[in-house]
C-alpha cells in the first residue's frame, strides 16, 4: 500500500519556473510512488495553473489594446494635432489591434 503524497503549491510554482514538461513531471510523481490516477489530478491542477498565468498575460493585453483603440478614436476625432492626423488614425489603430491580436492568442491557445 502506497501512502498519499500531496504535492503544495509551491511545488507547481517550481515546476512552472523551471518550465518543465508534462511527460518530465509525470516521472518525478511516479518515482514518488504515486498512482496513475492520482498523476492525471496533480497533472490537470498543473496545467490549470499554468494556463491561468497565460490568460492573466492575455487579459492584460486584451486591456491595453482596447485603451490604445479607445485612445487612438478619441484622437483622431477630436484631431489636435492636424501633422499627426495619419500617424494616430493609422499607425496607433494598427499597433492597438496588434496587441488585442496578441491579447487574444495567449487568451484562447
Amino acid at each position: 500500500m502506497t501512502l498519499p503524497v500531496s504535492v503544495d503549491s509551491q511545488t507547481y510554482q517550481q515546476w512552472i519556473a523551471e518550465n518543465l514538461d508534462k511527460d518530465h513531471i509525470r516521472e518525478k510523481l511516479h518515482s514518488l510512488g504515486l498512482d496513475a490516477e492520482s498523476i492525471a489530478l496533480h497533472l490537470k491542477e498543473f496545467t490549470k495553473l499554468k494556463n491561468a498565468r497565460r490568460q492573466f498575460k492575455g487579459f492584460i493585453c486584451l486591456g491595453l489594446g482596447a485603451f490604445l483603440g479607445f485612445l487612438s478614436c478619441v484622437l483622431t476625432l477630436v484631431n489636435p494635432v492636424p501633422e499627426l492626423y495619419n500617424w494616430i488614425l493609422f499607425g496607433l489603430t494598427s499597433v492597438a489591434i496588434s496587441i488585442i491580436m496578441l491579447g487574444l492568442y495567449l487568451l484562447f491557445e
